[in-house]
C-alpha cells in the first residue's frame, strides 16, 4: 500500500537522517525523543493537575470549563517501553479530552531496561485501581472510566481491562486502542512489509523488546501478549484503529477479530496510506484529525450509554 502524498513527505524528513539502533542506548534514545516533546494547543484549554497515584506519578487533565464530575480516560503512552511520558503524549491527551468531552488520567509508568517486565504492567493497573478509588476527590466519575493508549500504551491498556475483569474491577466502559502490540511472539505479514523504512523499524522494536523483555520467554506472558490470552470473553466494548503501513497492523486487526469472536462489541478501522504513530501528527496529517474524531466519538458514546 503506498503512503499518502503527505505522510510520505513526512517519512521522507524522518528518513534523511536514520538512527543506527546499534550504536545507541536506550537512555540515549529516550533523551533524544524528550527534546521533541509539544505542548498542547491552547485552542484545547485543558488544565492539569499532576497526582501520585498510589506510587505512580498521574496527570489529570480537565477542560477547564467543566465544574462537575467528569467521565475519565485512563491513558497509556506508547515509546516502545523504554521512552516517552506524560510530556510527550500532553498534546494528544489534551486534544482528545476536549474532543471526547471527558477528563483524561496519563499515566508515568516506569520505563525499562531500569524497570523490565512486568513493572509498566502493575502500574498500570496500580493507576487504574486509584482512579477508581481516588478519581472522584479530583472531579473524576469513578463510574465512568475507559482505559486507552498508543502503541505499546495499548497493549498495557488491553492488559489492564483484562487484569481489571480477572482481579476484582473495577468497571470499564470502553478500550481506546491506536495501533496496539499484541503478539511478540512471531511475525506477521505487515511486520514483513512495514518494518524498514516505515518509522517503527525492526531494529528498534529489538533495541525495545530486548530492554523490556530480557527474558524471551516473557514474551509468551499473556500481560506482555494479550493476543495469547486464554480467555478474551466479557471485556469492554473496543475501538482499534490501525495504520495500514504498519508493522504492528495485523496485531491491532487480530485482537479486534479475537474480541469480535468472543462476544465483545468492537469497532475496528484501518486507516490507509499511513504509519506507525500517526494519531500524533493531527494538525498537519489530515487522518490523524479524522482517527482523533472517531476515537472521542466513541468515548463519548461508551460514557452517556446508561449500564445494563
Amino acid at each position: 500500500m503506498p503512503l499518502n502524498p503527505i505522510a510520505q513527505a513526512m517519512l521522507a524528513h524522518m528518513n534523511a537522517n536514520p538512527i543506527d539502533w546499534a550504536s545507541i542506548t536506550p537512555q540515549q534514545f529516550r533523551a533524544m525523543s524528550a527534546g521533541m516533546e509539544q505542548p498542547a494547543d491552547p485552542s484545547d484549554a485543558i488544565v492539569h493537575e499532576d497526582v501520585d497515584a498510589g506510587g505512580v506519578p498521574v496527570r489529570i487533565y480537565r477542560r477547564q470549563e467543566v465544574q462537575g464530575p467528569e467521565p475519565v480516560l485512563l491513558f497509556l503512552h506508547g515509546g516502545g517501553y523504554i521512552a516517552c511520558g506524560i510530556s510527550s503524549h500532553e498534546r494528544l491527551c489534551s486534544r482528545l479530552a476536549r474532543r471526547a468531552e471527558c477528563a483524561i488520567v496519563s499515566v508515568d509508568y516506569r520505563l525499562a531496561p531500569e524497570h523490565v517486565f512486568p513493572a509498566a504492567v502493575d502500574d498500570a493497573l496500580t493507576a487504574l485501581r486509584w482512579l477508581s478509588t481516588h478519581g472522584g476527590d479530583h472531579g473524576l466519575d469513578t463510574d465512568r472510566i475507559a482505559v486507552g493508549g498508543d502503541s505499546a500504551g495499548g497493549s498495557l491498556a488491553t492488559v489492564a481491562a483484562i487484569r481489571a475483569r480477572d482481579e476484582g474491577g473495577p468497571a470499564i466502559r470502553h478500550q481506546l486502542l491506536f495501533y496496539p502490540g499484541t503478539d511478540l511472539t512471531g511475525e506477521t505479514e505487515s511486520e514483513r512489509l512495514y518494518s524498514d523504512g516505515y518509522f517503527l523499524d525492526s531494529d528498534f522494536s529489538a533495541m525495545c523488546l530486548d530492554a523490556y523483555l530480557p527474558n524471551a520467554a516473557d514474551r509468551a506472558h499473556p500481560w506482555a501478549s494479550p493476543l495469547l490470552t486464554p480467555d478474551l470473553s466479557n471485556l469492554p466494548p473496543a475501538t482499534i484503529l490501525t495504520a495500514e503501513c504498519d508493522p504492528l497492523r495485523d496485531e491491532g486487526r487480530a485482537y479486534a477479530d479475537r474480541l469480535r469472536d468472543e462476544g465483545v462489541v468492537v469497532r475496528y478501522k484501518d486507516f490507509p496510506g499511513v504509519f506507525h504513530g500517526f494519531v500524533s501528527m493531527f494538525g498537519v496529517l489530515p487522518d490523524a484529525d479524522e482517527a482523533i474524531e472517531d476515537a472521542a466519538g466513541e468515548l463519548r458514546r461508551a460514557f452517556a450509554k446508561v449500564p445494563a
